[in-house]
C-alpha cells in the first residue's frame, strides 16, 4: 500500500479506480486502440495501456450479482429498473400511451416439496411455523410440527422439517425444468387468450401482442419462482392499443388457467420415480396502476432487486462447484448440502445430462436467465448500455481526452488481451477508501480476516 502511495502513476491508478465505480473484482486489460484516416491510413490517435499504471487499463467486472460486486450489481439493478418501468411508463421508445393498456404482476411459486420452516404472519402477528394438533411422526422418528414463531432472518428458515423426508431430487429437476414450464406457460396463456376471444392463434396475432418481462426468485428452501410484468398490446407493440376486449379480467383468468394447465413430465430414471412438475397452488395476479398500491415504480423496484440476486439466500456457493470436491469440506448446512448433492448425483445420469445439472449445481438446478422479457416489451439491456457508452463518449471529447473525429472518416481498431483481474491487498485498501465502499472478507498470510 506504501509502495502504490509512493508510485509516480498514482493519481492515474486512482483515476482508473474512481472510473470502475467501486468494482470489487476489476477486469485488467493489455492492449491499444488506433484511430486510422480511412483514405491515407494515416495514425491520428492511439490509446496504448503501456503507459498506464502496472500496463493495464481496469475496467468495471460488470457482474450481475450482488454477493461478487455491489457496485455492478448496482448498475445492473438500475438499468433492470429503467428496462421494467419503460414498459410500465412509457419512455426509452416507448410511448406514454402504455399507461392505459392491461397490465398485470404475476407471481407463479413452485409447489411443495416437503414441509419446512416458516415465518408467517396474520395482520401484524407472527404465527407459529406448523402447529399440528395430531401432528403425525416420520419414518425418520420426527414429529412434523413446529410451534415456534420464527423470525424472518432466522436461519432454519427454509429448512425442511424432517431432511430425509424432503425431496430434493424433485426440487432439483423443477429448477431444471423451470425455463421450459415457463415456455410451455407462455404458449398456454396466448391460447387461452385466443380461445376466450373466439379467435385462432393467427388471428389473435393479428389483433393482439402478450408483452412481458419476467425475473427469477429464490425461496429460502432452494426453488425458485418467477415474477412477471405481463401487458396486453395492439399488433405492433407497445405503440399500437389493444382491442376493446383485451381487458385485465381477460388477462388474469388466462394467466390461472394457463398456470394450472401446463406440465412437465420427467420419466422414471434409475431409482428415481417418474414425476409431474408443475406450478404451485399459489398463483398471484394484481393489477398495475399508476397511482395505486401497485404502482409501476414498486414494480420495477421490486423485479430489479432480484435481478441482482442468485441462491445466496439458501446457503449455497457463489462459484461452480467440482464433481471432485467434497462437500462436507465447505462450510454448508445439511439442506443445501444434499439438494448440490442431488445435482452432482443426477447430473452423471445419461438420461439427464442436457439438463447440464453438474456444471449448475451451485445453482441447485437452474440454468435459465434470471432477468427476460419478450420482444415487444420495452427497450433493451443492449441499447441501454450503448447510449451509456455514447454518454461517455461524448463527455471524453467535450474534455479533451479523446480527439473529435469524423466516424466516416475514421477505422478504429482495437487489440485487447485479459490479463487478469481484481486487487493486492494493499490496493484493496486504498480501492475502498477511494470509492467509499466496503471490503469484502480477504484473507491474510496469517490465516485471519482484513475487512
Amino acid at each position: 500500500m506504501i509502495a502504490r502511495l509512493h508510485d509516480p502513476n498514482y493519481s492515474r491508478w486512482a483515476a482508473q479506480i474512481r472510473a470502475t465505480g467501486g468494482c470489487r473484482q476489476p477486469i485488467h486489460l493489455m492492449g491499444r486502440v488506433d484511430h486510422l484516416d480511412r483514405a491515407t491510413g494515416a495514425l491520428l490517435h492511439r490509446y496504448s495501456t503501456r503507459t498506464e499504471p502496472d500496463g493495464v487499463l481496469r475496467v468495471p467486472c460488470k457482474t450481475r450479482r450482488a454477493s461478487r460486486c455491489p457496485a455492478c450489481a448496482e448498475v445492473y439493478r438500475a438499468d433492470t429498473y429503467q428496462l421494467i418501468r419503460a414498459g410500465l411508463a412509457g419512455g426509452k421508445g416507448v410511448p406514454d400511451t402504455v399507461t392505459a393498456h392491461p397490465c398485470l404482476f404475476v407471481t407463479l411459486t413452485a409447489p411443495s416439496f416437503g414441509a419446512v420452516h416458516t415465518c408467517r404472519e396474520k395482520n401484524g402477528k407472527t404465527l407459529p411455523c406448523h402447529a399440528r394438533r395430531d401432528a403425525a411422526t416420520c419414518p425418520h422418528g420426527n414429529v412434523m410440527s413446529c410451534t415456534t414463531r420464527h423470525g424472518s432472518d432466522e436461519a432454519c428458515l427454509g429448512e425442511p422439517l424432517c431432511v430425509d423426508c424432503y425431496d430434493h431430487a424433485g426440487s432439483v429437476l423443477f429448477n431444471a425444468l423451470a425455463p421450459q414450464l415457463w415456455r410451455y406457460f407462455t404458449d398456454a396463456l396466448r391460447r387461452r387468450v385466443a380461445k376466450s376471444s373466439g379467435l385462432t392463434l393467427r388471428e389473435l396475432r393479428k389483433q393482439l401482442t402478450i408483452s412481458f418481462a419476467k425475473v427469477a426468485e429464490y425461496q429460502r428452501r432452494g426453488v425458485v419462482h418467477f415474477h412477471a410484468v405481463i401487458r396486453l398490446d395492439g399488433p405492433d407493440g407497445p405503440t399500437s392499443p389493444p382491442p376493446a376486449w383485451a381487458t385485465a379480467d381477460l388477462l388474469a383468468d388466462a394467466v390461472r388457467h394457463a398456470a394450472s394447465a401446463v406440465s412437465v413430465t420427467v420419466p422414471a430414471i434409475a431409482d428415481e420415480p417418474a414425476r409431474v412438475l408443475r406450478w404451485g397452488t399459489q398463483i398471484d395476479t394484481r393489477p398495475i396502476t399508476m397511482n395505486g398500491d401497485l404502482t409501476d415504480q414498486a414494480v420495477a423496484g421490486y423485479i430489479a432487486k432480484y435481478a441482482t440476486k442468485a441462491a445466496e439466500c439458501v446457503g449455497t456457493l457463489d462459484r461452480r462447484i467440482n464433481p471432485l470436491d467434497d462437500l462436507t469440506a465447505f462450510n454448508l448446512r445439511e439442506h443445501p448440502r444434499r439438494l448440490i448433492a442431488e445435482c452432482l448425483r443426477l447430473g452423471a445420469l445419461d438420461e439427464l445430462a442436457d439438463l447440464r445439472l453438474i456444471q449448475w449445481a451451485h445453482m441447485l438446478g437452474f440454468r435459465g436467465h434470471f432477468s427476460t422479457r419478450s420482444r415487444h416489451y420495452s427497450t433493451t439491456l443492449g441499447d441501454i448500455r450503448a447510449d451509456r457508452t455514447a454518454y461517455a463518449r461524448d463527455e471524453a471529447i467535450t474534455t479533451g481526452r479523446l480527439p473529435l473525429f469524423d466516424e466516416d472518416a475514421v477505422l478504429v481498431i482495437a487489440e485487447w488481451e485479459y490479463a487478469g483481474k481484481g486487487y493486492s491487498l494493499g490496493d484493496a485498501l486504498l480501492a475502498a477508501a477511494l470509492t467509499g465502499t466496503v471490503l469484502p472478507t480477504l484473507p491474510m498470510d496469517g490465516g485471519g480476516d482484513a475487512r
